[in-house]
């Protein structure tokens, strides 16, 4: 009895030695090291930072009928300021959205030589009136075109006070052509392009023109009350995308002259749709404001011009 209890001890003792022997064998099991950082693709060895992105028409920044996009600019906004349709200016950059454009990206403002616009409004440059040198007996001198010259404005103007013929009712030589033809005067030239102009509104005028601060006319009046069309032209914008004018209607009477309607409740006409002087195209509201007004503008080039100076007395 007491052999067998000391083998059993002795048994257990052996097997624990085992057990301790094995356990102080084991090892971990190996562990990938990912301590190095994985290769990076796509930089420049160089200056160790990705390549800067070139945006579209960067090559033509600071030319002359470019425009960069600026913080906060919209499509609509930019057009506006250069007296341009966005559709237009859209089309001469080929964007495809015009929502999407990014900031230092160029603009093209003007279309490319020999293409026209793409809203097809009033897209022919104003031209100055052009004379032709004819002898007292109305035939055209033998030669070619260069015989054909520009007026000057003296010319026009003693036309205009002696008549159409008079100079050569008085058998005065015609001046001679030159290698560049005086152009017409900036102003006539825009007198010419000049609407007729209406009242948009019949309230009382609460708010006037203030060159840098306030572009326009605001008109007073209650919600619903009829926005009328100051002159014949074509809607260019008609929607509520440029921040701080609300509901908005932009028309295009001319090459140089649009007009802007703001903070309308309902609009009434849709873009590319022809309106004709004194038609209702939206509804007096509040939108974007902080009361119920008609905020009227009137640009010429893009620039807003002083609607009271433009409009006719009431």
């Amino acid at each position: 009895m007491h052999m067998s209890s000391s083998f059993r001890l002795a048994a257990s003792a052996a097997a624990l030695l085992v057990l301790a022997g094995c356990a102080s064998s084991n090892r971990r099991a190996p562990v990938e090291d990912r301590a190095k950082p994985a290769p990076v693709t796509g930089v420049s060895s160089a200056s160790g930072q990705a390549p800067a992105k070139v945006l579209p028409g960067a090559e033509n920044a600071g030319k002359p009928g470019y425009y960069t996009v600026k913080p906060g600019d919209t499509l609509i906004r930019i057009a506006l300021e250069a007296g341009k349709t966005w559709r237009d200016v859209a089309a001469w950059n080929g964007l495809d959205n015009p929502n999407l454009i990014e900031v230092g990206q160029v603009l093209r403002m003007a279309p490319p030589v020999g293409e026209t616009t793409a809203s097809g409004v009033s897209t022919k440059p104003v031209t100055s009136p052009k004379i032709e040198a004819r002898g007292l007996d109305n035939k055209a001198p033998a030669g070619k075109a260069t015989t054909t010259v520009t007026a000057t404005p003296a010319t026009v103007t003693a036309s205009a006070s002696g008549g159409a013929s008079s100079g050569a009712a008085s058998g005065a030589t015609p001046a001679p052509p030159s290698a560049t033809p005086p152009a017409a005067s900036t102003s006539e030239a825009k007198d010419v392009d000049e609407p007729n102009w209406g009242w948009p509104a019949s309230g009382p005028v609460i708010g006037g023109f203030e060159e840098g601060k306030h572009k326009g006319l605001t008109f007073s009046g209650k919600a619903g009350d009829p926005v009328q069309a100051s002159a014949d032209g074509r809607v260019v914008y008609a929607g509520s995308g440029l921040r701080g004018y609300g509901n908005l209607v932009i028309l295009k009477h001319s090459s140089d002259f649009l007009t802007a309607y703001a903070h309308n409740q309902t609009l009434l006409v849709k873009e590319d749709q022809v309106v004709r002087k004194g038609q209702k195209i939206a509804e007096m509201g509040s939108t974007d404001a902080d009361r119920v007004q008609l905020h009227f503008e009137i640009r010429k080039g893009g620039k807003p011009v002083d609607p009271a100076r433009q409009l006719p007395s009431r």
